[in-house]
Formats: C-alpha cells, sequence, structure tokens
C-alpha cells in the first residue's frame, strides 16, 4: 500500500542526511500516516481511512461527511 494520505495527499518527500563531516546519502521524508475508522451517521457504518495527522485535524475542522464527498468528488473528476 503507497504511503499517501488520503484526505491531503501527502506523499513522501526526498532529501539527505547529512553528516558531520558534510557527507550526504538519501533519505525520504514519510507523512505522519495513522489508519483510522470513522463513524458515518448517514450510512450508519464505520470508513477505514489512511490519513496523516493533518488529515485527520482536517476532518475535525470540516467534518467527516464532508471530507468523504471531497474525496468522492476527486476520485469521479481523476477517473
Amino acid at each position: 500500500m503507497s504511503r499517501v494520505c488520503q484526505v491531503t495527499g501527502k506523499r513522501p518527500l526526498v532529501g539527505h542526511n547529512v553528516s558531520h563531516a558534510n557527507n550526504k546519502t538519501k533519505r525520504r521524508f514519510s507523512p505522519n500516516l495513522q489508519e483510522h475508522r470513522f463513524w458515518i451517521e448517514s450510512e450508519g457504518r464505520y470508513v477505514k481511512l489512511r490519513v496523516s495527522a493533518k488529515g485527520m485535524r482536517t476532518i475535525d475542522k470540516k467534518g467527516i461527511e464532508q471530507v468523504l464527498k471531497d474525496i468522492r468528488a476527486r476520485e469521479k473528476s481523476e477517473g
């Protein structure tokens, strides 16, 4: 499963580890993803999403119903 937030679309970034001697080696900065179940009152069921910490804050602000509506609209326009 890819490391992508289903709400915000955050993906891993690429950067460097830098040693004291200023040697640089590649590394990845992964988003803070959590798998979380959200209760959908209107549908009477749970939905499992893989969201980042910022995605959870977005759900707290907008509400799960609005966020799911946005996700479904985004998927419809892409595919």
